[in-house]
């Protein structure tokens, strides 16, 4: 069994809150395996508490369910013969029973499907709040992955436990130095996969039961009865109502429709129409608007955000009715495609781990010209230039030329600009081009920074 990895700063967090001594009511929330209940295990082990996984059923067999955890925990051989129909009566009953001035924590998983079969359980654990957990020693914890109902219910303005909470976590994939240590592959391997599947906990055990990504994709995405296969259609199930539309819009801009207009068209809606959609999906996690540096900042194009959906629409659901057939194999071109326009996403979104110095980051586009990785220092004014190429022994002159030229399309004359080369490997490596510096990362160079102490 792997060992706990990472969530070093969430769990110094929780741990802080619990020394404290004073009541707290912790919101942990985030998509889908992303490793809620894991983190939250590692925190409770060893401290005395009561822990209730909800399942998606009625409200009645919820709390039964919970009656029951909480007699077996207490213990309370009185509690477990009564007849308890409402979360009120529940937790009135609690509010007699525990100890107010003792340190437990009573942990809730999977909340949000509480509330989606009754949202009046809120407003009874907002006046068991009030009542009985503020002036207690009691940690209560809530975490569940339906984001919309954890952010709507729980968090926002509007619900009856708004400013009852004293901590949210919003739980994000694991950093890229820590994820590889999930996969015993070679570091190439590791990248590819965390394209792929980001740092997903979950999914990175998935993956490390194979020899190596090729071994992995082909079992996991490539057969009906991947583990893969079908999970997109579940994880949209679960929080959208819509799925038919939100699955089409993930489906238009894995395919590389960008703007509103053209994802619009794709999916057959007015232009106006797709906004709102868009702006949840943002809201969500799955997708991303991104303006082009040093340009129009209100001009944006959307791309998707989760390596995995992105990745799902371009290799299975273009193939779907091939993998369900049993005919499909990898297709190399639409492999590296993929892998090449994440690389270049990935060391945007890495950049200031692996060039220091630099304020802001992102890609430059005027028309028909594109810069992969632009960066500004704002002191200095100094400008980096970068590009990516998802190729091996590349001739790094050759490329510093054509990335001097692109440059003087950008405007900062007179700024010092500095060039930089992220590829898999070079043929031979500079150091200047016509007097500008010259930054040549390769896979080794990533991996040296990538690596964890």
């Amino acid at each position: 069994m792997i060992r706990f990895v990472d969530r070093i700063a969430e769990l110094e967090t929780l741990e802080r809150d619990w020394n404290s001594r004073k009541s707290e009511f912790v919101v942990v929330f985030g998509r889908r395996r992303i490793g809620k209940t894991t983190l939250l295990n590692e925190f409770t082990r060893n401290k005395e508490g009561i822990k209730y996984t909800a399942e998606d059923v009625n409200k009645a067999i919820q709390i039964s369910q919970f009656k029951d955890i909480l007699a077996r925990s207490l213990p309370d051989e009185f509690l477990a013969r009564q007849e308890i129909a409402d979360w009120s009566s529940l937790f009135m009953y609690l509010s007699k029973t525990l100890d107010q001035k003792k340190r437990k924590y009573l942990w809730i998983d999977e909340f949000s499907y509480l509330i989606k079969n009754d949202p009046s359980i809120t407003s009874s654990l907002q006046k068991f709040y009030d009542d009985f957990v503020k002036p207690s020693h009691l940690f209560v914890i809530a975490s569940g992955s339906l984001f919309g109902l954890m952010s709507e219910k729980v968090l926002s303005s509007s619900s009856p436990l708004y400013g009852r909470r004293t901590r949210d976590i919003l739980l994000k994939p694991i950093p890229f130095s820590f994820a590889r240590e999930f996969l015993p592959f070679n570091f190439e391997d590791q990248l590819k996969t965390i394209l792929v599947l980001n740092g997903i906990p979950e999914y990175l055990l998935v993956a490390s039961k194979h020899k190596n990504f090729k071994d992995f994709i082909s079992a996991e995405f490539l057969r009906p009865e991947g583990y893969f296969f079908r999970e997109p259609l579940y994880l949209l199930s679960q929080d959208f109502k819509e799925i038919k539309t939100y699955f089409s819009i993930l489906n238009a801009i894995a395919y590389g429709n960008s703007h509103p207009a053209e994802i619009a068209n794709f999916i057959g809606v007015n232009s106006r129409e797709i906004y709102p959609y868009l702006e949840l999906l943002i809201n969500y996690g799955f997708v991303s608007r991104e303006s082009s540096m040093l340009g129009d900042r209100k001009r944006g194009v959307y791309y998707i955000q989760d390596n995995f959906f992105d990745f799902w629409f371009n290799v299975v659901h273009r193939n779907r009715e091939a993998i369900e057939n049993r005919e499909s194999r990898l297709n190399q071109d639409q492999l590296k495609a993929y892998l090449g326009k994440r690389f270049e996403i990935f060391i945007r979104q890495h950049f200031s781990a692996i060039c220091k110095g630099f304020d802001h980051s992102g890609r430059w586009w005027h028309k028909d010209k594109e810069i992969d990785v632009v960066a500004v220092n704002d002191k200095s004014k100094a400008l980096l230039f970068g590009e990516c190429k998802w190729q091996e022994k590349v001739k790094a002159a050759a490329i510093a030329k054509s990335l001097a030229d692109k440059a003087k399309d950008v405007g900062g004359k007179g700024n010092k600009t500095i060039l930089a080369i992220f590829a898999k490997s070079f043929s031979q490596k500079i150091d200047e081009w016509e007097g500008k510096p010259v930054y040549c990362f390769d896979f080794q160079d990533l991996e040296k920074i990538f690596a964890v102490a």
